[in-house]
């Protein structure tokens, strides 16, 4: 597939394939993707932690609740993303202008590391509602944890929903 036709293709997969484990080169694949994405003077301000077998069933408890992210019991793989720290010259560079480099580099991962699930055909759905406190005490993690990539084989005619998107023109000025 090319770019676009990724784009197009990857979405939120919300009905996984509870009984269809994902192969560790397909992940090590995503998570390379992942560690060649762009970041602010290559600093890579985070850490991935793979959730699988019992530790992914800790992962889901804690990003289920208040009725938010039900599929999360199906699924066999979670990328956990939590903060590290800068490397000096982006650390200077955040301070001076005030700029959150981390979360937009951990934004960036993400992105790199769900188009190339779904280049994959694997399934995907980044994930801002969870329990911190339960993850990191599940995970032995102390630092922050920023983002959560649910991974595996979406379920069997799980379709591709219309995207949901804003107009180029609402988006874009050209000067």
């Amino acid at each position: 597939m090319d770019f676009m036709e990724i784009a197009r293709a990857r979405q939120s997969c919300r009905a996984y394939d509870p009984d269809r484990p994902v192969d560790e080169a397909l992940i090590r694949s995503c998570l390379e993707a992942g560690r060649l994405a762009p970041s602010a003077c290559n600093a890579q301000p985070y850490h991935v932690t793979v959730a699988q077998g019992p530790a992914a069933r800790q992962v889901a408890e804690a990003v289920h609740s208040m009725g938010m992210n039900k599929f999360a019991r199906e699924v066999p793989v979670f990328l956990v993303l939590s903060e590290t720290a800068y490397n000096p010259t982006a650390a200077v560079g955040a301070r001076l202008k005030a700029q959150d480099y981390r979360s937009v580099d951990m934004g960036i991962a993400a992105a790199y590391i769900t188009a190339q699930a779904a280049a994959l055909g694997l399934g995907s759905c980044i994930l801002g509602w969870f329990d911190e406190k339960k993850l990191a005490s599940a995970l032995g993690l102390t630092q922050r944890i920023r983002l959560v990539i649910s991974l595996g084989y979406p379920r069997q005619g799980d379709p591709l929903r219309p995207k949901k998107r804003k107009e180029l023109s609402e988006l874009a000025t050209w000067l």
